[in-house]
């Protein structure tokens, strides 16, 4: 073969390679992309406000979106959407966690007998003067939290703010400690009546 016929087709060999080599090394990059975005969170943070601010469907939405765990610390309890959609997401076979102040056993408004009747077995702490935390963590990437009870009142009438933090693990991990800590000293739950009270559906 004819030396610059030679030179000619390892220079064209020597650009393939390189050729082959950055495309490969572009899918590759693909790949790791594709990976980081299903196994990690793009860092968000969502705001909704009360009154009818749209507070009570973001939160639905987020839980219909679990698939594996939600913990939940919760001061009061009367909102049968976000009961149901904890409820539901029971059903689907999520690990849910309930963490209630111990008004929730003496309120006959409150929605504990409905979580008792599914299943969901809350813990109530009697710790505090007042469990006053309202959080949701959602298979460990999705934090829920803000001033919002998840009642009727805090969506239809009071002035709440409500934050929805996705992709920061460090403070997932604070939060997820700070919820263990307090499961730890919480008791199963149970609906106490006062004396001549009567247990209907809450009107709140």
């Amino acid at each position: 073969m004819p030396k610059d016929i030679s030179n000619l087709l390892a220079a064209d060999m020597t650009y393939l390679l390189l050729a082959t080599g950055f495309m490969g090394a572009m899918t590759l990059v693909f790949f790791l992309r594709m990976l980081v975005r299903r196994f990690t969170s793009t860092p968000s943070v969502g705001a909704h406000f009360s009154p009818k601010g749209g507070c009570t469907d973001a939160l639905v939405r987020e839980l219909k979106s679990a698939r594996k765990e939600i913990l939940v610390q919760a001061y009061s309890f009367t909102s049968d959407p976000i009961t149901y959609g904890l409820i539901d997401a029971k059903k689907r076979g999520v690990d849910v966690k309930v963490l209630l102040d111990k008004e929730n056993e003496t309120d006959p408004h409150s929605d504990l007998h409905i979580f008792l009747e599914h299943g969901l077995s809350p813990l109530t702490d009697h710790e505090h003067a007042i469990a006053h935390n309202k959080i949701m963590i959602i298979d460990g990437k999705t934090l829920v939290t803000g001033s919002f009870n998840f009642t009727n009142q805090a969506e239809s009438h009071n002035a709440e703010n409500l934050l929805i933090i996705k992709g920061y693990p460090e403070l997932l991990k604070a939060y997820r400690q700070n919820f263990e800590a307090h499961k730890a000293h919480c008791k199963p739950s149970e609906v106490k009546h006062a004396e001549g009270q009567s247990h209907g559906r809450k009107v709140a």
